[in-house]
């Protein structure tokens, strides 16, 4: 294997990925948008974060459903990978990857995939408050007991949690059914979520449905990408004051190290 150096040349792989993707899903009339720090940067940026190294998407369930179902490429160059396809996959959202590619992350060692795009699926959240935070609290829990049963190292960094959840008499596939059941469970809400482990831990974080009923263009490295036409208010409500830069020390990476399969 080759090691991938530099962020730039991550990146192109990265892009290459987004750009089947959004061919896939314009084809497919399948709606998607910019997300999370890539939506930020390429709102304050016009491409990445400076420091950042992942591009993220969402999609409304049902788009989501229909991608992560219907998806292919004829080159067999990109393939999604997602819950319920094995038992060791680590997340509870799609990831799109180069399979010519291998990345080793450590919290999933012994599970490498190739270089990735996220996408999420974005569900109804409850109006009222006090049910939202119970769905909240809800999905928090059953996201830790999934990640003991798949982990093999304490994902938790508590021995007595990790264990309590990971001896559990209940399978993967059980867990994830009943986290399944749980996001679908509002889906006419005039508030969205993403609910996945990797979504904002606080239920205020949602955003009205309104901002994803239809999309704009919006550039991102030169080209353009779909995002939901209330952008703005999205960003707002999960980064605050997002045009300003954060401190240094809160300008996190990713930890892995990326190659190129060939010998």
């Amino acid at each position: 294997m080759r090691k991938i150096d530099t962020a730039d040349e991550l990146r192109r792989v990265q892009m290459d990925i987004l750009d089947a993707v959004a061919r896939y899903c314009d084809s497919q009339g399948i709606v998607y948008s910019l997300s999370s720090g890539t939506l930020l940067g390429a709102v304050r940026h016009g491409g990445y974060i400076p420091w950042d190294d992942d591009i993220d998407l969402y999609m409304p369930r049902e788009s989501y459903d229909r991608f992560v179902s219907g998806f292919h490429d004829e080159n067999g160059t990109y393939a999604v990978l997602k819950p319920g396809d094995d038992k060791r996959y680590y997340y509870t959202f799609a990831k799109v990857v180069d399979t010519r590619t291998t990345l080793v992350e450590d919290e999933v060692a012994g599970f490498e995939i190739g270089i990735y795009l996220d996408i999420f699926p974005i569900d109804g959240v409850p109006q009222d408050e006090a049910a939202r935070e119970r769905l909240f609290k809800r999905k928090k829990l059953l996201h830790k007991i999934r990640r003991c049963k798949v982990a093999r190292s304490n994902p938790l960094h508590s021995t007595l949690a990790y264990w309590c959840y990971r001896l559990l008499p209940v399978s993967v596939k059980a867990i994830e059914r009943r986290i399944d059941r749980l996001v679908r469970a509002n889906p006419s809400s005039p508030l969205m979520c993403n609910l996945t482990e990797a979504g904002p831990s606080c239920p205020s974080a949602a955003f009205p449905a309104a901002c994803f009923a239809s999309t704009v263009d919006l550039a991102f490295e030169g080209k353009a990408y779909k995002a939901m036409t209330g952008y703005r208010q999205y960003l707002e409500l999960t980064y605050g004051d997002y045009m300003t830069l954060p401190p240094e020390d809160q300008r996190v990476r990713h930890h892995f190290t990326a190659y190129w399969n060939e010998l």
